[in-house]
C-alpha cells in the first residue's frame, strides 16, 4: 500500500466490484468508511447506466469501531437478500476491514444460513494485489464456485455444442471500449460460423456458468481480466483458450489462425471436417480493414521515422507498440506498462519493437521519460494525455484509466478488423493535430500575446524577461515547447537564472554544436 494522488490501477475492492456489477442479478457489499463508495457514481456516470449500480456500502463509523461490525455486515447481507433477491451476494474486503482485522468469512457463513442467495467472500489480498489482479481473481473465484456447485448437484453437462462455439471471457464494466470490442468479437466469430456460448462477466448470469464447458474454446481478449479463468477451465475441463489479442492487422490474423487450429482439432473428430479461415483473413485485410492500405499511403509514409511513446495496461500497450512499429513504420522510443505483475510477458512482446522499455506505476517517472524523449505523439492513458497537454505533445488514449470521453456513444472498437480502422484514424490524427497551433498562427485565430509555458518541472528558479518572451512567441507553436525546455535546460546547466534573448541563442548554438 502507498499514499498517492494518482493511481493507474485502483485498490483491489474496485476490481471485485467491477466484476460483480457486470454479472446480472449479482449484488456486491463492501465494508468500508463513507467515501469509499465512489464506485457507484463512477460506474453510473461513465457507463451511462440507467439502473442503479448493484453495490451497497456497509459503512464503518464510530459505532462500528466501538461495538464491532458483525451485526451490521450480516444485517446488510440479509436485507439485500430480502429486498433484491439476487442470485449471488459478494462481500468484498477493503483496506479498512483488513486494518480492523474483521473476520469477514465468519460474517458470510452466518449470513448464508438465513439467505436464499448464494453468499461468498471475495478472496483477494488488498495489500498485495491491485484492481486488475483482484478482478481477474474474483472472476475465476465466481466461475469456480458455480462449477463446483454444479458438480456437487450433478447438474454439470460436460458435452460440447454440436457446432463450433466459444466463450468470450473478460468483457466487464468500465473496461476500455469493452462494449464495442465485444460487439466486434461477436461479429468476427459469427463470420467464422462460430456460435457464442457465453460472454462473461458482462451481462452474464451466474446460474448459466455451469454451461461454460460446453464451448469448444475460450477467447480471452485482454490479459488483465479473464486469463486466470481460462487457465482454470483448461486445467479442470481441458478447454483450450486463445489469448492473442486481435488488435491490429497482424495479430488479428494470428488470433484467427489460433482459433482455426483449436476448432479443427475437435471438428475433425465430431464433424469429420476442418475449417480454413485464410480466405476470410485475406478478404477482411484487403476490403474491410483500411489499415493495410493506409500504411502504404503517402499520408502514413509521412509518419515514417517519427517518434512515439506508448504507455498503458499490458494488453493495449504491447499491441499498440507492435502496430506502430510493425504496421506503420513509426519509431517507438519507449514502450511501457503499469502492470508490473505482468512485466516479463510485456518485455517479451515489445522486445525489438521499441528503443527502451519502462515498467512503473509512478506517473512522474512516465512524465519525466516523455519530457526527456520529446516524442511527436504519445499513446497512453488519461494521465499521459494530461502530460502531453503540459508539454504540447498530442496524445491518443489507448488504455485505461480513462475519462468520460473514452466511453463514446458511437461504435468505436479497438479489436478486430473494424478496430484496425479506428486505430489508424487515432494514430494519424494524433500526429497531424500537432500542427494545429502553427496553422492557427498563420491563418489567425490564436492570441499569441502570452506564452503558454508547459513543463513537468515545478521549479521556479528561472525567469524569462520581456524580450525573451516576445522572441519565444515568434516561434511556431508546435516546436515552441521543445525550444523552451532546451533553453531552460541550458540555463540550469550553466547556472543562469534570468533567461534573455542572448541566452536563447547561446542555447541554440550549444545544441547545434
Amino acid at each position: 500500500m502507498k499514499l498517492a494522488y494518482w493511481m493507474y490501477a485502483g485498490p483491489a475492492h474496485i476490481g471485485t466490484l467491477r466484476v460483480a456489477s457486470s454479472f446480472k442479478n449479482v449484488h456486491a457489499i463492501m465494508h468500508a468508511p463513507l467515501g469509499d463508495d465512489y464506485f457507484n457514481v463512477m460506474r453510473s456516470m461513465l457507463e451511462r447506466e440507467r439502473d442503479f449500480t448493484p453495490v451497497t456500502a456497509s459503512i464503518v463509523d464510530r459505532h462500528v469501531l466501538a461495538r464491532g461490525s458483525q451485526e451490521k455486515v450480516v444485517g446488510n447481507i440479509t436485507r439485500k437478500d430480502r429486498e433484491e433477491r439476487p442470485d449471488l451476494i459478494v462481500l468484498t474486503p477493503t483496506c479498512t476491514s483488513s486494518i480492523l482485522q474483521e473476520d469477514l468469512q465468519n460474517f458470510v457463513n452466518r449470513a448464508s444460513v438465513t439467505s436464499d442467495s448464494d453468499v461468498i467472500l471475495a478472496d483477494v489480498n488488498h495489500y498485495r494485489v491491485n484492481e486488475l489482479q483482484a478482478a481477474d481473481r474474483t472472476l475465476e473465484q465466481v466461475v469456480r464456485y458455480y462449477l463446483d456447485k454444479a458438480r456437487r448437484q450433478e447438474t454439470l453437462d460436460r458435452s460440447v455444442t454440436d457446432k463450433p462455439s466459444a466463450n468470450i471471457i473478460g468483457i466487464f464494466t468500465l473496461g476500455f471500449h469493452n462494449q464495442h470490442d465485444c460487439r466486434e468479437l461477436k461479429r468476427l466469430l459469427q463470420d467464422l460460423d462460430i456460435e457464442i456460448n457465453q460472454v462473461i462477466p458482462e451481462g452474464g448470469s451466474v446460474q448459466d456458468l455451469r454451461n461454460l464447458p460446453k464451448a469448444w474454446f475460450n477467447l480471452v481478449p485482454y490479459r488483465e481480466v479473464g486469463l486466470m479463468t481460462a487457465i482454470y477451465l483448461e486445467k479442470i475441463f481441458g478447454m483450450p483458450y486463445v489469448s492473442t489479442t486481435p488488435m491490429g492487422v497482424v495479430d488479428t490474423a494470428e488470433c484467427i489462425r489460433q482459433i482455426q487450429r483449436h476448432v479443427n482439432k475437435l471438428a475433425l473428430v465430431s464433424l469429420d471436417r476442418t475449417f480454413n479461415y485464410e480466405s476470410y483473413i485475406d478478404q477482411q485485410t484487403k476490403f474491410v480493414s483500411q489499415a493495410a492500405w493506409f500504411s502504404r499511403s503517402i499520408d502514413c509514409q509521412n509518419l515514417t521515422g517519427k517518434k512515439a511513446v506508448v504507455f498503458g495496461d499490458a494488453t493495449h500497450a504491447a499491441s499498440m507498440t507492435k502496430i506502430l512499429a510493425r504496421e506503420m513504420g513509426i519509431r517507438v522510443s519507449c514502450a511501457g506498462t503499469y502492470c508490473k505483475h505482468d512485466a516479463e510477458w510485456f518485455k517479451e512482446q515489445v522486445q525489438g519493437f521499441c528503443d527502451e522499455i519502462l515498467i512503473t506505476d509512478d506517473h512522474t517517472e512516465v512524465g519525466d521519460m516523455i519530457a526527456r524523449v520529446e516524442p511527436s505523439a504519445i499513446f497512453g492513458t488519461q494521465m499521459e494525455r494530461h502530460i502531453g497537454k503540459r508539454l504540447d505533445i498530442p496524445c491518443g488514449v489507448i488504455s485505461s484509466p480513462v475519462h468520460i470521453q473514452n466511453f463514446p456513444l458511437g461504435y468505436r472498437p479497438f479489436l478486430g478488423y473494424e478496430g484496425t480502422n479506428q486505430i489508424a484514424d487515432l494514430v494519424y490524427n494524433s500526429f497531424t493535430l500537432g500542427m494545429e497551433d502553427h496553422l492557427l498562427e498563420i491563418f489567425g485565430g490564436h492570441d499569441t500575446k502570452e506564452v503558454i509555458t508547459k513543463s513537468l518541472s515545478t521549479d521556479t528558479d528561472l525567469t524569462w524577461n520581456y524580450e525573451s518572451q516576445l522572441e519565444l512567441n515568434k516561434i511556431p507553436g508546435f516546436v515552441r515547447g521543445k525550444i523552451k525546455r532546451n533553453t531552460e535546460k541550458f540555463a540550469r546547466q550553466n547556472g543562469i537564472a534570468d533567461i534573455t534573448v542572448e541566452v536563447m541563442y547561446a542555447a541554440k548554438e550549444a545544441l547545434n554544436a
